[in-house]
């Protein structure tokens, strides 16, 4: 964790699973960031309870009121979040927030299908539009011209379920709308890489796992990973056998789909289906190539 130096970050879905564990993972870090930014729908409902516990506790907690499927949220937590940094910018936007539908394909719907999509890709290609601005402040303000989490960065929270050749979890739930939101989010990822790269901002896209969370759940299996393991690199070492999943990672710093290029940003082998075997803690996370 000596590696990430960040002033400020932004988690959506930040009141519960893993958005609540990822602010949580960043306030055990030696140097926390100065603002964590914590979006959830209802900032003073129920289920934000336990974030707003954390915040009471914590003064560079910042909760903001944001709905990823509504156009106007997204444009007033950019306007929120750029006036408590001043003159400074926003280094990572990480887009955890998303929902699923536990469908058959032949029983999928038209709204079941429209409001998946909105929330789960929609609502990540809106929020980076809307904090471009902030990220660019970011990774102009920060010292050196690579790419890294310590300049600027967008982190798309995916899924292998979107993946086309692995199909996670296929046997136990279907979930067509939600697989194919992840599918156009890992796409969605990669424009950003490459339309983003000449403003200095990192943009990845990765799989957290089949987490102990009220998602993971929902499936009616127990999950195989523990929310702790899925935010904290310092459990899981890089390339453990024992990791029963696979971390998406797309690379942002170049065109091509090289091993070398992968590899480097993710220390993992790369197996040309869009994931990399092992573990790539968000610490580690930069866009340098051989």
């Amino acid at each position: 964790m000596a590696g990430l130096h960040v002033r400020s970050l932004l988690v959506t879905g930040a009141n519960r699973g893993i958005g609540l564990g990822l602010v949580q993972h960043f306030l055990r870090m030696p140097k926390p960031p100065q603002w964590i930014f914590a979006g959830c729908r209802d900032p003073k409902g129920q289920r934000a309870q336990e974030l707003q516990n954390l915040a009471s506790k914590h003064p560079n907690i910042i909760i903001i009121p944001l709905e990823v499927a509504n156009p106007a949220s997204i444009k007033a937590a950019a306007a929120q979040v750029g006036e408590h940094l001043g003159g400074s910018g926003l280094n990572i936007l990480i887009n955890n927030a998303g929902i699923v539908k536990l469908n058959a394909l032949d029983a999928e719907t038209l709204e079941d299908m429209s409001e998946v999509y909105t929330t789960n890709t929609i609502g990540p290609l809106l929020m980076g539009q809307a904090f471009l601005p902030l990220l660019k402040k970011a990774a102009q303000g920060s010292p050196g011209s690579g790419l890294s989490c310590s300049r600027a960065a967008i982190i798309n929270l995916s899924s292998q379920g979107g993946s086309i050749s692995s199909l996670l979890t296929w046997e136990i739930a279907q979930a067509p709308s939600y697989r194919c939101s992840k599918a156009a989010l890992n796409m969605l990822s990669k424009c950003q890489s490459l339309a983003y790269k000449e403003h200095g901002i990192l943009c990845v896209a990765l799989h957290p796992g089949w987490v102990q969370t009220d998602m993971g759940r929902s499936l009616g299996l127990p999950p195989p990973v523990t929310l702790d393991d899925s935010v904290s690199p310092a459990h899981v070492s890089h390339g453990a056998s024992h990791i029963p999943f696979r971390f998406l990672l797309l690379p942002s710093s170049s065109t091509s789909s090289s091993p070398g290029s992968w590899q480097h940003v993710c220390q993992g082998q790369h197996n040309w289906s869009g994931t990399t075997e092992g573990f790539c803690p968000l610490e580690t996370w930069t866009g340098s190539q051989s």
